[in-house]
């Protein structure tokens, strides 16, 4: 029996959906759930609509959108938060077809979605990205940086006695400036964002990066964290020196890969390396609890190529316009999109 053709169905607002098929997406996508996106409305505005696909009565894919800019433009991109990136849920083994029949539907719905900044080789990307090339639709992408990526060793002496002589070291030079404390918990957002006001975000920017404060983007993740299933996935590695927050490593763990959001110092202790004391620390707990992989972002790629980090894929903006008059638009402003790249964390 030849099964049925994939059915598509518009979800004003964001689908119930989105939990089911993140839930049998690839397993670094699998935060890719319907509360991440209402944290995203949440801190950063917009209304959305869901287009899902279903395949057997079961859905497939779940892509939410939002407009972008006036709405007679018909453009639309992916919500969401730019840490570790912007993608939708694909449920892994969803057929070409599935594809098309979101495609289809798109296409009467847009003129063109950005979907990104995600990595090179996105698995919800891939999958669409074949089907609109077959179909006619025109790919526009602009590189924004590179990610960086940690295999954790398996061997039992990682770390190399050398680097765990020169930890040592560093820890007893830090105990001379209080006690020193190591925390793994929930996030205490509180102490994160005040940790950032001292750091450099805070002293040397104007605070719009931050990740937890209020003028940053403490808003998403205090939302974020109100679906369980997201905050169970959420770590915090805190140091303290006298009860205070002096170091974090803020991470999301989905099964055996970590995506490491953020790190913080406070520049009083600078000087006994706390940054590199806490992220030893964590890699090893990680590894304890079956995480084999670290995705580590963009960024800093002197400190994290120090500490194991190897070069990753790219992350990249891609736009895809329908065929038609605004595909040939789309190719007539394809150098300019790839020239305006935006800054490596912005949530533009």
């Amino acid at each position: 029996m030849v099964p049925p053709d994939p059915m598509l169905r518009t979800v004003e607002g964001l689908a119930d959906a989105l939990d089911v098929v993140a839930e049998h997406a690839p397993e670094r996508l699998r935060f890719l759930r319907r509360g991440w996106y209402a944290a995203a409305l949440q801190a950063y505005g917009g209304s959305a609509r869901t287009l899902v696909v279903e395949a057997d009565g079961s859905p497939v894919a779940a892509l939410p959108l939002v407009a972008k800019g006036p709405r007679w433009l018909g453009l639309a991109e992916v919500p969401g938060c730019y840490w570790p990136f912007r993608s939708f849920p694909v449920a892994e083994g969803a057929s070409r077809a599935a594809a098309g029949a979101l495609l289809a539907g798109l296409a009467r719905q847009v003129r063109a979605l950005r979907i990104g900044p995600v990595q090179d080789g996105d698995p919800a990307l891939e999958w669409l990205r074949a089907a609109a090339v077959a179909r006619g639709w025109t790919l526009l992408d602009r590189h924004l940086a590179d990610s960086f990526l940690l295999d954790l060793p398996t061997s039992k002496d990682w770390p190399r006695a050398a680097t765990l002589r020169k930890n040592r070291y560093l820890e007893k030079r830090l105990a001379g400036e209080g006690a020193v404390a190591w925390e793994w918990s929930p996030p205490p957002f509180d102490d994160l964002a005040d940790l950032e006001r001292r750091s450099w975000v805070g002293t040397r920017t104007d605070g719009r990066d931050a990740k937890f404060t209020v003028e940053g983007h403490g808003a998403f993740w205090r939302a974020a964290a109100r679906d369980p299933a997201l905050a169970a996935m959420f770590r915090a590695a805190v140091l303290r020196v006298d009860g205070r927050a002096m170091a974090f490593a803020f991470g999301l763990v989905t099964g055996a890969h970590a995506h490491v959001i953020a790190n913080s110092y406070d520049p009083a202790v600078a000087q006994h390396s706390p940054g590199r004391l806490l992220a030893y620390r964590d890699f090893v707990r990680m590894r304890v609890h079956g995480v084999t992989s670290v995705d580590w972002g963009a960024g800093d790629s002197g400190y994290k190529q120090a500490l194991g980090a190897r070069k990753g894929p790219a992350m990249r903006d891609w736009i895809l316009v329908r065929p038609g008059l605004e595909a040939l638009a789309a190719r007539l402003l394809r150098r300019r999109w790839r020239r305006s790249r935006q800054p490596v964390g912005g949530q533009a």
